[in-house]
């Protein structure tokens, strides 16, 4: 029974990323890109210096949190778990080409990006904890008639928010790696998050604003240093990426091949995933700045994309690509691990370790985005509600198949996608992408 229900959903899935998301991402992140002449990559220098500008504006007590606290805790939603694991069965499932839509997908994606940051800030309204309330609840109700589309998109994200998939892998990991009982790892874990879930935005930037930074020097440098030891190999990896991209992939030892609409559709549902492209989340949590600028924040998202994808993604696809580890038939949570392992030491203790504290900042990150969602649904019950919800999805789903997890955010996400892309376009005229002029 449970088999059939998750096949059904499996073919929904498919369903919805294949022919209504991909086309849908596609043509708004066009007409983003060729409106402003691709100013997510001349703009990108600015971005820059837009960072390094709000480090040096001074944390405050005041209303809303300080713009790189919104800023990490927005990346440690995005760099996690998905960057080493969920964005691996792009490539199991989609062959190596997958990653060239990966990239297809972080470029156009980013103009996605930054619009809805960009209208989460504009639409947003002060709260009584001193911060602010925005996301894609608030902007919706101006791109259409129907309110009640916006407690519809809350409803998502409040599913979104509870991040099964990643919880799922962490619990089998570590407890797997380290022979720990499960059942306490999971509790461990859940303490954990409800006591950085309570502590709002501003506990969760602190949170990984301390993690990220750490994890990327570690994590990049490892990872190059697999790829420097194999650069003879690289450029016929690189090769057969972007022939890949256009032909598919041929059946290869446990790899069963794949057509080329597999590839696109593999590549791009995991790129957005990793990358929360449209679903609204960023715009919640980055809607808590203490900025006044919706353009400077909403640029920040060019690079959190860059380092997301163009780094960390890549650098885990490559791992896997370059130490022939793809085609084996292998748990998707030990791909990365056993691609390191043939150059590093101890990393069945080192790994789980690494997929834990990523893991965390990112479970956190959407944790506290569906808390304000349920209480943007129930001022009174929402936050309850949303505990008891969470408490019964983790503890369950970290006894089930971590696919059928990683489906559930999918098919949430792609939803996401679709109802905040056509309210993004229908506001496009409102959405200001000359931030190099702020």
């Amino acid at each position: 029974m449970t088999e059939s229900i998750f096949s059904i959903l499996a073919l929904f899935e498919d369903i919805l990323w294949g022919f209504i998301a991909f086309p849908m991402l596609m043509i708004l992140g066009l007409y983003f890109s060729f409106k402003t002449r691709f100013v997510q990559i001349r703009g990108f220098p600015e971005v820059l210096k837009t960072f390094t500008g709000f480090l040096k504006v001074k944390d405050h007590e005041g209303r809303g949190v300080h713009p790189l606290k919104a800023f990490f805790a927005c990346v440690g939603g995005c760099v996690g778990v998905g960057n080493i694991v969920s964005i691996c069965t792009a490539v199991q499932f989609g062959g190596p080409g997958a990653l060239f839509w990966i990239w297809v997908t972080a470029v156009l994606g980013m103009m996605i990006k930054y619009a809805e940051v960009y209208l989460g800030m504009l639409y947003r309204v002060p709260n009584e904890s001193g911060g602010y309330n925005g996301g894609p609840m608030y902007f919706l109700q101006a791109a259409y008639s129907w309110k009640w589309l916006g407690g519809f998109a809350a409803l998502l994200l409040c599913i979104y928010g509870v991040e099964i998939f990643q919880f799922s892998i962490i619990v089998k990991s570590v407890s797997y790696n380290w022979s720990l009982n499960p059942y306490l790892v999971s509790a461990f874990l859940l303490s954990l998050v409800i006591f950085a879930g309570s502590g709002g935005v501003r506990r969760v930037g602190n949170i990984s604003s301390a993690i990220i930074p750490v994890f990327v020097v570690l994590y990049l440098g490892m990872g190059a240093w697999v790829l420097f030891s194999h650069i003879s190999e690289m450029p016929n990896l690189f090769v057969l990426i972007f022939k890949s991209a256009f032909t598919g992939h041929a059946a290869f030892g446990g790899f069963i091949g794949s057509t080329l609409m597999m590839t696109i559709s593999q590549g791009l549902r995991r790129g957005c995933y990793t990358g929360d492209i449209a679903v609204g989340y960023a715009s919640v949590i980055n809607s808590e700045t203490s900025s006044q600028i919706p353009e400077k924040q909403a640029s920040l998202e060019f690079l959190g994309i860059v380092i997301d994808t163009f780094l960390i993604c890549t650098t885990s696809v490559l791992l896997i690509l370059v130490t022939d580890i793809w085609h084996l038939p292998l748990d998707v949570g030990m791909l990365v691990q056993t691609a390191l392992s043939l150059h590093f030491p101890y990393m069945d203790l080192f790994m789980p370790f690494f997929l834990f504290l990523l893991g965390y900042s990112t479970i956190n990150a959407y944790f506290v985005a569906g808390i304000k969602c349920a209480e943007y649904l129930s001022p009174a019950k929402g936050r309850l509600l949303f505990y008891i919800y969470a408490i019964l999805a983790f503890l369950i789903f970290s006894f089930i198949d971590s696919i059928h997890a990683q489906s559930i955010m999918a098919i949430s996400g792609g939803m996401l996608l679709v109802i905040n892309s056509f309210g993004i376009y229908r506001l496009r005229k409102q959405v200001n992408f000359n931030f190099a002029e702020k």
